[in-house]
């Protein structure tokens, strides 16, 4: 079925170019359907349009459609922005040219994917009006940028444009991703505490989740899924201690109280920081919690644009448990889905989801920007298991980031004594 496959779990294939350059008509064509509406009235396409399908011999990909990075006036730089917000979560970009066309345009698509270090492949369109020119295709082979020639309205060339982007497509992109499946092995078990809020949807559970049951199913393993009141009596009623126990951060604190110290425990979002982000690198960012002070600025982001609640967890429960740690109040700004500041220099701290509905890349991309801004970024999960006091245990099953936070935890305390030696002098000398 096509829709078997999460979306966050597809690779994502970017299709840029100008206005009219026949974007559309080359994903109805690999497609096989009327996805994308197409007219000879430039700028047709406005908002990104999405397809999935199974590509073989890749296996489950999502098809972008995005507007021309040449549209024109206030709504046209909207739809541009829209379609560099797709660049940021593409695995695999094709650039869409006209034969015998290229120029500024396609130079800067080419150079914006190629930094962000995205295979590319080019498509040069419309080549029964045009030829390439000598000079385009010195140009592609110069950077060794592959190329196909096509006909998108009449299907022509598609074939061997499915090829080339079979090639092009990055190692492990027909595996299937591994949420906890290294932890837990066939025939060993893992409780999974799944409180459920009145955010879930009626008969539904959350995606990360349900993507962490059928990781375990897919390795013959076996999982419990209890909601935090029936967890002790579960554990008592196990002949064996389970091999993980994995719960919903927003009740870290009495699940780690309810489980024995021997067996391990983390969180749904601190597995999706491993899976979807940079567990390392967030994980050292939880540090800075220690840092903030009344009045400081903290940048929460939402990957899901759900309908917040009482006592939603990242606009309730994270804010109230940061100003109890901070001591005061602190200056909270909410962003959801693929907004975000593009200035981050106001903030000390950015706190992320779990972005379970997201790509990898694009929630790499998110971390890169901040570290390129210098603010340090870390997730729901390892953010509440600081301010509980439980990181350390909840990084256990995790070596790397284990010792990243124990050298994070010693580099600060150089530095606070450092500055109290500091201090101390200054006060000498006064």
């Amino acid at each position: 079925m096509v829709r078997a496959t999460q979306k966050g779990f597809r690779l994502h294939i970017g299709l840029f170019g100008r206005r009219n350059v026949g974007k559309s008509s080359l994903l109805n064509a690999i497609t096989r359907q009327q996805v994308s509406i197409v007219s000879a009235v430039a700028g047709t396409t406005t908002d990104p349009v999405e397809k999935p399908m199974e590509l073989l011999p890749i296996g489950p990909v999502l098809f972008v459609d995005t507007a021309g990075v040449d549209d024109v006036g206030a709504l046209g730089a909207e739809r541009i922005a829209k379609t560099r917000q797709v660049i940021a979560r593409t695995d695999l970009g094709v650039l869409v040219a006209e034969a015998g066309t290229w120029g500024e345009f396609e130079e800067n698509l080419l150079a914006e994917l190629r930094a962000r270090e995205i295979p590319v492949l080019v498509a040069l369109n419309k080549t029964d009006l045009a030829r390439p020119t000598a000079g385009q295709l010195a140009r592609l082979e110069q950077e060794k940028i592959p190329s196909v020639e096509v006909v998108a309205s009449e299907g022509r060339g598609t074939e061997e444009f499915r090829s080339r982007l079979a090639g092009l497509a990055p190692a492990g992109a027909d595996e299937a991703p591994v949420v906890l499946r290294d932890l837990v092995g066939p025939d060993e078990t893992a409780v999974l505490v799944m409180p459920i809020d009145k955010e879930a949807p009626v008969g539904r559970i959350k995606q990360l989740q349900v993507q962490s049951i059928r990781d375990l199913l897919d390795n013959n393993a076996s999982c419990i899924a209890v909601q935090d009141a029936g967890l002790a009596r579960v554990l008592d009623n196990m002949k064996t201690p389970p091999k993980l126990v994995v719960t919903d951060a927003q009740v870290f604190d009495k699940v780690a109280r309810t489980v024995p110290a021997p067996v391990p425990l983390t969180a749904f979002s601190i597995l999706f920081s491993r899976l979807k982000g940079d567990l390392v690198a967030q994980t050292r960012a939880a540090i800075t919690i220690d840092s903030l002070r009344p009045g400081d600025k903290v940048l929460i982001a939402e990957s899901c644009t759900h309908h917040p609640i009482e006592d939603d967890i990242g606009r309730i429960k994270i804010p109230h448990w940061l100003e109890q740690y901070a001591g005061g109040k602190l200056e909270f700004t909410w962003v959801k889905g693929r907004e975000f500041p593009a200035d981050l220099a106001q903030y000390k701290l950015a706190i992320h989801c779990g972005a379970c509905m997201w790509t990898r890349r694009e929630m790499l991309n998110r971390i890169a920007e901040c570290d390129r801004q210098q603010l340090p970024i870390t997730n729901y999960g390892l953010a509440i298991a600081y301010l509980m006091g439980i990181l350390e245990r909840a990084l256990a099953p995790f070596p790397e980031a284990l010792a990243a936070y124990h050298q994070a935890r010693a580099e600060r305390v150089q530095l606070h004594a450092a500055q109290n030696n500091e201090a101390a002098r200054i006060a000498m000398v006064n």
